[in-house]
């Protein structure tokens, strides 16, 4: 949580077992991951389940989570681990 009491959100990434990745959004990254392992994630990865979680990154509030996703989305493959990484994207 941060100082002001409100929990950051978060982007993270999921590896899943057919190689694909799944980026989503949360505030409460553990709960939404075991969520996913557990067949109650999204619809995605209850046809593709999680393999590893590859990485995350906070965000101050859930509007710049959300273009964070949609912008990792759009990207190649190649680059959405690197975006993961990068401060001001």
């Amino acid at each position: 949580m941060s100082p002001t009491g409100k929990k950051s959100w978060c982007l993270y990434l999921i590896e899943c077992r057919n190689g694909s990745y799944y980026a989503g959004i949360t505030n409460d990254l553990e709960a939404r991951y075991a969520a996913h392992v557990d067949g109650k994630g999204a619809r995605y990865t209850r046809a593709n389940p999680p393999l590893r979680l590859i990485g995350y990154r906070t965000f101050p509030d859930r509007s710049s989570a959300s273009r964070a996703e949609f912008a990792i989305k759009r990207l190649p493959r190649a680059a959405k681990i690197s975006f993961l990484l990068t401060a001001d994207s």
